[in-house]
């Protein structure tokens, strides 16, 4: 009888049955006089007793401006200290924290803000080229002759206060520095009295998912999802109060604000950030100042830390652990970010936003070449199944969606119950839109998404696969496959390459090196080397983006079909 392609992660560690809130109580207390929170461009150090006090004074003064639990406050900012505070003075007095995208401009904020009826948002005053003043004045011209906290505008209708980050406040908005001003004895017990109220399924936190055409949708999570998803990510890395963890990847991602904040929180470890944004120059400073020991990032970061010009000049031998996380990780990075990094216990996750979101994530003490070629195995607590078109579960070693469900499933998009559906079944199952494959040992390898696999002339490509040898090239810094139309064969194979700096190369020589390796099917028919891909920022590669732009480049039409 052939195996089947479900895992279950039964496991004698219990999960956390706290609000976030109850949780940081417990843990600021026991890790008081430990460094918390270290914000090198802002040069703040907070031990854990300091990021209480300031965390404290930021939920009372939440709960003085009128917010109940439930309210939704917005926050559209780069990483800081700021950002840090919210996360955790919101899950204390139970409200909603929205994580609104810093790349966002007008429309999409109008619309974040919108969708989930927001009454507050905090906000930077700029962020690179984005004027976020000037944008919330032109989405609210009513703002800047209100009285703070009593905005009343008609493109905003449930935007009451905004708070500004950084600087003194423009007309109509409130300060955050002023927020942070001590709060009596009467109004931190009735915290503490709120605390005891919230429960750990109520929802904390809405994230919005770029999706690839329509609006984006807000995820949906609760206490519960995030807190443990923290916890077992952190616990996989060994994480304990000797470890300092460098967060260079955005908090208003799960990546930063749940396997970064959070999973230090869970560990009494320590979170520095090196910069409000990513820069390799400043993650290796920071790296070899601090001492750090863990590091997480997205591949394409970990790519542009390892051939930095200058990164030999840093002594980086602190590092021990981290997650590689959010875009499939090229095995031939994992091997160099071992080597050179000294990340002998670096980890991969893979998961997603509406799963908390981390499903499998590989284990310090997996073999290598496990550690390499797969994204490890079920998290504590998780379900996962691998099923066919008709939606039954697949044998060992043969590829389709995977599907989880557990703890850690999101609450649902925001308002929007025929969306939640057709992503949430009826057995409570998750559909992801991966394409995987599991092992007997229960590893799995994620081999492209759904929608990414290109059916050339019947025959089922998967793209990772390409790209994977393609790494092996020595010239070859990057590489991204797509399928691009074709009238005869349906879809063609068209890569995407960036070369190491200084190296020269023809389409002649890719397809001489794939020739005789790889089957005539998956060699490339068009090779195009660029300098860059276009991304999101979170760093995962947007492959629509490149297959619209080789359609318009080429000429192409859709393929027809009968």
């Amino acid at each position: 009888m052939t195996q089947a392609s479900y895992v279950h992660g039964a496991n004698a560690q219990r999960l956390i049955g706290q609000t976030i809130g109850q949780y940081f109580d417990a843990a600021t207390r026991e890790h008081a006089s430990r460094e918390a929170l270290v914000v090198r461009h802002q040069s703040v150090r907070m031990s854990y007793a300091g990021l209480r006090e300031s965390v404290d004074r930021l939920a009372c003064s939440l709960i003085r401006m009128g917010l109940k639990p439930g309210d939704r406050i917005g926050i559209w900012s780069q990483n800081n200290t700021e950002w840090v505070l919210t996360q955790f003075a919101t899950a204390k007095a139970g409200l909603v924290m929205v994580n609104i995208n810093p790349a966002y401009r007008r429309s999409e904020l109008e619309y974040a803000l919108n969708k989930v009826g927001c009454r507050a948002l905090i906000m930077s005053a700029s962020f690179k080229s984005s004027d976020y003043v000037q944008m919330i004045n032109d989405l609210a011209p009513e703002l800047s002759a209100s009285q703070p906290g009593k905005l009343s505008s008609g493109r905003l209708p449930t935007l009451e206060t905004v708070i500004l980050i950084g600087q003194a406040p423009a007309p109509g908005m409130l300060s955050f520095q002023g927020l942070l001003g001590p709060a009596s004895e009467a109004e931190l017990q009735a915290l503490q009295a709120l605390g005891e109220t919230l429960q750990f399924d109520d929802p904390i936190n809405i994230q919005f998912t770029s999706g690839t055409t329509g609006n984006p949708k807000g995820a949906t999570l609760s206490h519960h999802n995030i807190l443990n998803n923290a916890y077992f990510s952190g616990a996989a890395m060994r994480l304990s109060p000797r470890d300092k963890l460098c967060i260079p990847v955005p908090l208003y991602h799960c990546f930063g604000m749940v396997l970064g904040t959070l999973a230090c929180l869970t560990h009494g470890s320590a979170m520095v950030f090196p910069g409000e944004s990513f820069d390799a120059l400043s993650v290796l400073d920071t790296v070899a100042e601090e001492q750090c020991t863990a590091l997480h990032g997205v591949p394409t970061m970990f790519i542009s830390v390892l051939d930095h010009p200058r990164f030999a000049e840093f002594d980086v031998s602190s590092l021990r652990t981290g997650i590689m996380a959010g875009s499939p990780c090229p095995i031939e990075v994992m091997k160099r970010v071992i080597a050179h990094l000294h990340m002998a216990e670096v980890t991969i996750g893979y998961g997603m936003t509406e799963t908390s979101p981390l499903s499998f994530q590989s284990a310090f003490d997996d073999p290598l070449e496990k550690r390499v070629s797969t994204v490890g195995r079920i998290h504590p607590h998780v379900e996962v199944k691998i099923v066919d078109n008709d939606g039954r579960i697949v044998p060992h070693g043969e590829t389709g969606e995977l599907l989880t469900r557990g703890y850690s499933v999101m609450l649902g998009y925001w308002d929007d119950e025929v969306k939640t559906r057709d992503s949430i079944d009826k057995a409570g199952w998750m559909h992801t839109g991966d394409l995987a494959v599991m092992d007997a040992q229960g590893y799995c390898n994620i081999v492209g998404r759904v929608k990414d696999m290109v059916i050339r002339g019947g025959e089922n490509v998967y793209p990772r696969e390409i790209e994977e040898f393609l790494y092996r090239h020595p010239k070859i810094q990057d590489v991204q496959v797509i399928g691009v139309p074709d009238d005869k064969f349906g879809e063609e194979l068209c890569a995407w390459i960036r070369l190491r700096d200084g190296e020269t190369c023809s389409e002649a020589d890719i397809r001489a090196f794939c020739q005789g390796e790889i089957a005539h099917y998956k060699i490339p028919r068009y090779i195009e080397f660029v300098d860059s891909f276009p991304m999101t920022i979170t760093g995962k590669i947007q492959k629509f983006v490149m297959r619209q732009k080789m359609k318009e480049k080429l000429g192409l039409e859709e393929a027809k079909t009968a």
